[in-house]
């Protein structure tokens, strides 16, 4: 397919999702109603997020697999020439997979509220909300203007916000609050950062930046820069100490909120650090890489001992709150592959993006369907004294959650794996210029975090899945898995499967395009 034909795919993929969240809030045509409104604007929802992925499924497909290092379906247009500001479009090996994960998150998301829609107002703000946060998310992953990421970036928090806080749970408004106030203030400084590099630059275009490598940025400038930008990004990441508003987030938000958040927000920070950071300052890059794998192996225990406290017995650990600790350690991996700044490393780093939005979603998918269920996700109240033995009551949703779990403890053939490895095999020998003994020691304790990670894991399934077998007799028997469940967990779990066992897959589209973000290295 020639780009001008991707390149009017990938702008209708950024602008249908904003036109869909307009729309949602219209009155629905007579024709059109179903059994009402509500079903409509629901159905609305699932067409527009629907039509957005078989978009970037067509995008997929047309993609120069031969030169994924290229950017291609490009846009380039003057914005506001007074600034330097363009309307800079276009995507690479790097970023084709998050876009395609957005959009496949998105409609199962969808999909899901449209047979289980979560307690709150009217269906119209939220599907409008679900619509508006997609468009913002996508555009973050397609924008190579530095201006233009910092708005992308930013438009994703208000809809956020009040996904949140008008359909969460308990301590739904103050969890939000928080949400908001620590991703705002990390956004002021990433701006600053920002605004640093193009004016000392002369540009804020990406592409331009990361060709010139920095080469026209005194080490000053790039130390200030990366200090500013990073802690920005390290918020949404989410890197230790600066997480703590994740677990809060995600235990109050609804199921699609959270398996958003999880599978597509915090790539956000990531890619930011692989976008952003890596090609246009590496040189401060290099000093404070160090200091980043340090506050990532602290994550990765300090997430999964977290979790082991949840998990035990008698401590009223709640399940959503518990796989928002896991993301924070799993994510851990993720920043360590990228402070290593090697091939290697970084190409796990984006592999384990990938692979975490995919486990994760359906883990909170799973967690979801169990509060449904139980009205708990409470894991004493779930799990009693003997266990809930899931197995035995619901014999897939059981299946489903051991499978998640195993996926996301990192079992070799599922996705999982591939990500943590290669971070870790990155991290074990490092760029240049970096401490090779201080690297493996971080590799040290990273591998030691992926046994806690198991041990809390099988926890979860021992208490949750297991069980006596004639107390579960005792217990009134659990609707097992439904059709819509099906559907929108099914393609999650399949992909998880074939990214594991081909995981050259996505590796053959990140590794020339990294290659060539750190300038051939």
């Amino acid at each position: 397919m020639n780009d001008t034909a991707l390149q009017y795919i990938l702008a209708a993929i950024l602008v249908l999702p904003l036109l869909g969240s307009a729309g949602a809030l219209l009155p629905a045509p007579p024709g059109l109603r179903g059994r009402g409104p509500d079903q409509a604007v629901l159905r609305h929802g699932v067409t527009v997020t629907g039509a957005v992925l078989v978009l970037a499924i067509v995008l997929a497909a047309g993609f120069d697999h031969d030169h994924p290092a290229r950017m291609q379906a490009t846009t380039d247009l003057d914005w506001i020439p007074a600034l330097r500001i363009h309307l800079h479009l276009g995507v690479d090996g790097i970023s084709l997979p998050l876009l395609v994960l957005t959009a496949l998150l998105t409609f199962l998301c969808a999909l899901y509220s449209y047979f289980k829609m979560p307690d709150g107002p009217s269906p119209k703000a939220f599907v409008a909300l679900l619509l508006l946060l997609e468009g913002g998310t996508l555009a973050s992953f397609a924008v190579l203007d530095l201006i233009l990421f910092f708005l992308a970036f930013e438009a994703v928090l208000v809809p956020m916000y009040f996904l949140i806080a008008r359909w969460g749970g308990a301590d739904r408004e103050r969890s939000a609050l928080r949400f908001i106030v620590y991703t705002l203030l990390g956004s002021v400084i990433m701006l600053l950062g920002l605004l640093l590099v193009g004016v000392k630059a002369g540009t804020f275009d990406m592409v331009a930046l990361a060709s010139d490598n920095g080469s026209h940025l005194s080490h000053t400038t790039q130390l200030v820069a990366v200090l500013a930008i990073g802690i920005g990004l390290a918020v949404k990441a989410p890197m230790w100490p600066l997480h703590s508003w994740l677990p809060d987030a995600h235990t109050a938000a609804p199921t699609a909120g959270s398996v958003l958040l999880a599978g597509v927000l915090l790539k956000m920070g990531t890619y930011g650090l692989v976008r952003v950071v890596l090609p246009i300052a590496p040189g401060g890059m290099r000093t404070f890489a160090p200091y980043l794998a340090a506050f990532a192996v602290v994550g990765i225990i300090y997430g999964s001992l977290a979790c082991l406290a949840l998990v035990r017995q008698g401590n009223g650990g709640d399940l959503k709150r518990l796989i928002a600790y896991s993301s924070v350690g799993h994510m851990g991996f993720v920043l360590l592959g990228i402070a290593s700044m090697t091939r290697t490393g970084v190409n796990g780093a984006l592999f384990a993006n990938v692979a975490h939005g995919l486990i994760t979603g359906l883990l909170f998918f799973l967690v979801g369907a169990l509060k449904d269920r139980y009205g708990t996700s409470d894991l004493d109240q779930l799990a009693g004294r003997t266990g809930a033995a899931l197995y035995g009551r619901a014999p897939r949703l059981g299946g489903l959650l051991a499978f998640g779990a195993v996926a996301s403890l990192g079992l070799p053939g599922l996705a999982g794996f591939w990500g943590e490895m290669l971070a870790m095999f990155g991290a074990f020998r490092p760029g240049a210029g970096l401490s090779r003994p201080t690297y493996v020691t971080f590799t040290a304790i990273a591998a030691f975090g992926t046994l806690l990670t198991a041990g809390y894991l099988l926890t979860v399934i021992r208490r949750i899945c297991m069980g006596d077998r004639d107390t579960a007799r005792a217990k009134p028997v659990l609707a097992d898995v439904h059709g819509y469940e099906f559907a929108a967990w099914t393609p999650l779990a399949a992909l998880t499967v074939l990214a594991g066992l081909w995981p050259a897959l996505l590796l053959g589209l990140t590794d020339p395009a990294v290659r060539s973000l750190l300038g051939g290295n």
